[in-house]
């Protein structure tokens, strides 16, 4: 009998919910329960095992070329030439390799060595965005981790194969996939040994050691102590399948990528050059002579470092990247792509507010951000500093349009209270928005006249003068990146032909739209590939009734519909059918 006394007891699905909340509070998103039953019984005897196909592993696919990634590259980095072609290249051949040794069988050549890449120059020159922008071009998963919070393994802190976890997490669970990824580590310069420390150095010279394994070749298993999420998702893969599966992780293909600012080792070159050249080179003190020495580092200058002969030994490729100047900085603002500009131009748009720059404007950020000394990040720095007012007050405004000048940059908030409290100053900046949103759109064009023409005649689409203007517009009112812009295009595209194939395919000879129509199309529907749809199926419902006539002449191969087919559906139609009965 039951005591009335006793709680009630919840049941199995009460308990999963309630352990499910707990865990996401602890542990956010990362961990879940999944129901599957009761803990699996063990099978009995004479019990069928059921057999499931095992999952065929996917085969890597990559065909990009080292000039090629270098362009794409060029599209958002300024300056960098020589650390791009080193980037593209060794990245290029290392996929490229692995794609070719997939496709063969057999056991892996022993002793192949990998390219891992040794990154070199001050803060701020774009080390960083340079590994972001080319996992993303590639499509590979990525992690960025940094090795002053790693210490050797056994030790406080964390551990260096969680680089390789995270992978697989980034890959979300897949390990096939995340075999093939990146791992990018910065400040790689702060774990170089201190010739004054004493004792065990397990955050510097240990943590090098810890990367050598995966740096080459290893297996990291998934499941570790010091790891509840990994101890939580063996649990649950047991629940699911009452198998213990052993995850494990090999790292052969997995590409490793360094970088630091180095501050000091110019130093070390100078006095081995020095001892080289006796004496000739006594003078170099300059920021650009210390530019030019850190492109003649070898091996040994990293060992005097700080750094283990066999850490050095696995980053083969070393690529020494420029500080960056003030006419670089200007460069950077002008860049179609500066995701300088368009952040702070999205910032504004999301309380409706329309953003320019002059260029004159540009030119004196630039000189501010050189102060700075942060490189890169001191344009940040400066355009907070400066628009900062006027992203707080704006918004509970009527002002609408915003044109950064000079005098705002040079007085900001003399400018805002003008801008506040004059209706003349805010006719003026309105006015003076159309005029550079005019100047920045011929830029627009010709970038993407420069950058993205090759990408159109890839998909088998005529880069005309026409389309630049189109996609550029798409640019200015989206606030988009101009590549994104040029693929989003080429989809709607693909979109129109797919529609012109499958009616191709109902009457039995092929029907196309010609490049106005298409753009036309494109413009009309306002970039939706639903509208698109639906736009093409209602023009053939039009032509339904002409293109069953027309399908009785059985000399007719082709149709191609002009502008006039999209204005105006029945008209074309309508003169089509006539031409073709009256030849």
């Amino acid at each position: 009998m039951a005591d009335d006394n006793l709680p009630n007891l919840p049941n199995q699905k009460d308990l999963e919910k309630e352990i499910a909340d707990y865990l996401g509070r602890k542990y956010g998103g990362q961990v879940k329960i999944v129901s599957a039953g009761l803990f699996p019984h063990p099978e009995k005897k004479g019990e069928k095992k059921q057999k499931t196909a095992p999952r065929k592993k996917a085969v890597f696919h990559f065909d990009l070329k080292p000039d090629e990634l270098a362009a794409y590259l060029d599209e958002y980095v300024i300056r960098q030439d020589e650390a791009k072609a080193i980037l593209a290249t060794k990245i290029c051949t290392h996929f490229n390799r692995i794609r070719n040794e997939s496709g063969k069988t057999g056991i892996p050549p022993a002793g192949r060595i990998k390219s891992n890449v040794l990154l070199i120059g001050p803060t701020g020159v774009g080390k960083t965005y340079l590994i972001k922008l080319i996992a993303r071009h590639i499509g590979v998963p990525f992690v960025k981790g940094d090795a002053t919070k790693f210490s050797e393994t056994g030790y406080v802190g964390g551990d260096v194969d969680d680089l390789v976890r995270d992978l697989v997490r980034e890959a979300d669970g897949d390990i096939d996939r995340a075999q093939y990824g990146i791992i990018y580590v910065d400040e790689i310069d702060k774990i170089a040994s201190s010739p004054f420390r004493l004792g065990a150095d397990v955050s510097r010279t240990g943590v090098q050691r810890a990367l050598l394994k995966p740096m080459e070749e290893t297996e990291v298993e998934m499941k570790v102590p010091h790891d509840p999420i990994s101890q939580l998702e063996a649990m649950e893969q047991y629940r699911a399948t009452g198998k213990r599966e052993k995850k494990v992780v090999n790292t052969r293909n997995i590409l490793f990528i360094m970088s630091g600012a180095f501050t000091g080792l110019e130093k070390t070159i100078k006095k081995r050059v020095q001892q080289q050249s006796i004496g000739f080179e006594q003078n170099i003190s300059s920021a650009k002579e210390d530019s030019r020495l850190l492109k003649q580092v070898k091996a040994e200058d990293l060992i005097e470092f700080g750094f283990e002969s066999e850490f050095v030994g696995r980053l083969p490729v070393v690529a020494v990247l420029d500080e960056l100047r003030e006419d670089d900085f200007y460069r950077i603002l002008l860049n179609p792509n500066s995701p300088v500009i368009v952040a702070k131009k999205q910032d504004f748009a999301a309380y409706g507010i329309h953003l320019q720059f002059e260029e004159a404007a540009l030119k004196l950020l630039a000189a501010k951000a050189v102060k700075e000394r942060t490189g890169a990040r001191g344009l940040v720095s400066v355009m907070e500093h400066i628009l900062l007012y006027f992203e707080k007050k704006l918004p509970s405004s009527s002002v609408r349009y915003l044109v950064v000048t000079p005098e705002i940059v040079e007085n900001p908030m003399e400018q805002l209270e003008m801008i506040l409290t004059s209706e003349a100053t805010q006719e003026l900046h309105r006015t003076r928005y159309y005029e550079f949103v005019d100047h920045e759109f011929n830029r627009i064009v010709d970038f993407i006249r420069d950058k993205q023409e090759n990408l159109l005649k890839a998909e088998n689409i005529v880069p005309s003068e026409a389309r630049f203007q189109l996609i550029a517009r798409q640019c200015q009112q989206e606030i988009a990146d101009p590549r994104d812009a040029c693929k989003e295009f080429i989809g709607l595209v693909r979109h129109i032909r797919d529609c012109a194939e499958l009616i191709s395919a109902e009457y039995g000879f092929k029907i196309a739209f010609d490049d106005e129509a298409m753009d036309l199309i494109v413009t009309g529907q306002s970039w939706s590939r639903t509208a698109v749809v639906e736009k093409c199926e209602e023009i053939f419902n039009s032509f339904e009734y002409g293109l069953k006539l027309i399908q009785q002449r059985n000399d007719v191969r082709d149709i191609l519909i002009s502008a006039k087919g999209i204005e105006n559906p029945d008209l074309f139609i309508n003169d089509l059918v006539a031409e073709i009965f009256r030849l």
